[in-house]
């Protein structure tokens, strides 16, 4: 399987952290190529940094995407998810999407922790629209957002243990998810700690692209749906609006 992994913001860091994952959890046969995004925020947090982002995540995907058997779209908040389904021919997967669907398994009622205020309200839209909303209990953000707690995540761990408990105690979760590549690590650890299920936005996009397989994709090229020429974009990307692909 060839994975290309999109890092929608513009921190390499994060980027080869989420490879490294990739390669120490996926099949050995797997070819990863990994990319950040070529222009945008260090972290999205905000509505007006994840729209920057989306574009970002198709103009790496116009470039990148050509032969690849699935893609990872390795942000907790999937910033451009449908946009990249419609133009792609091949399995397009979201973390926040991928651990909702993992924490709702068997009909449990999750909860979600993450840094950033802004979160909230976003994240409850993205869960409504994939069809999840009525498994979610509660959101709670931390104060940080992922980008300072990847900078110094002991400093967060207990700040965090703190929210995931009142996801249960409180809000009568079943299942935590801890979402955002910042947070990497963390879930297992606290889990170690814990009696409840503590999920890994970042691992559980892992074990999606895993289950989704080569597939078949039959010569498939990207594609777009309606073509339309564009200016001032990127030419690959500009080429798939098109519908011109052919380089």
């Amino acid at each position: 399987m060839r994975l290309l992994i999109i890092n929608p913001n513009t921190t390499d860091a994060m980027t080869r952290k989420i490879e490294a994952i990739g390669r120490a959890s996926l099949p050995s046969t797997t070819r990863i190529t990994a990319v950040s995004g070529r222009f945008g925020p260090r972290y999205i947090s905000s509505r007006a940094t994840f729209a920057i982002a989306a574009h970002a995540a198709l103009d790496a995907y116009a470039e990148h995407g050509r032969d690849a058997d699935g893609v990872l779209l390795a942000c907790f908040g999937d910033p451009g998810l449908d946009a990249l389904r419609e133009l792609s021919p091949v399995p397009v997967i979201g973390l926040v999407e991928a651990a909702a669907r993992e924490a709702a398994t068997g009909g449990r009622r999750f909860a979600i922790v993450t840094g950033g205020a802004l979160w909230e309200t976003m994240l409850r839209e993205m869960l409504l629209v994939r069809g999840l909303s009525e498994s979610l209990v509660s959101i709670r953000t931390v104060a940080p957002d992922g980008g300072m707690i990847a900078r110094n995540p002991d400093a967060a761990l207990q700040m965090l243990i703190e929210a995931c408990d009142a996801c249960v105690t409180a809000d009568r979760a079943e299942a935590v998810i801890l979402g955002g590549v910042g947070l990497v690590g963390l879930a297992e650890r606290i889990a170690s700690m814990r009696a409840y299920p503590v999920i890994c936005s970042v691992m559980a996009g892992m074990r999606a692209v895993a289950a989704c397989g080569e597939g078949n994709r039959q010569g498939a090229t990207p594609h777009s749906p309606i073509k339309v020429d564009s200016i001032g974009i990127a030419p690959k990307l500009a080429e798939i609006l098109c519908g011109n692909v052919a380089l």
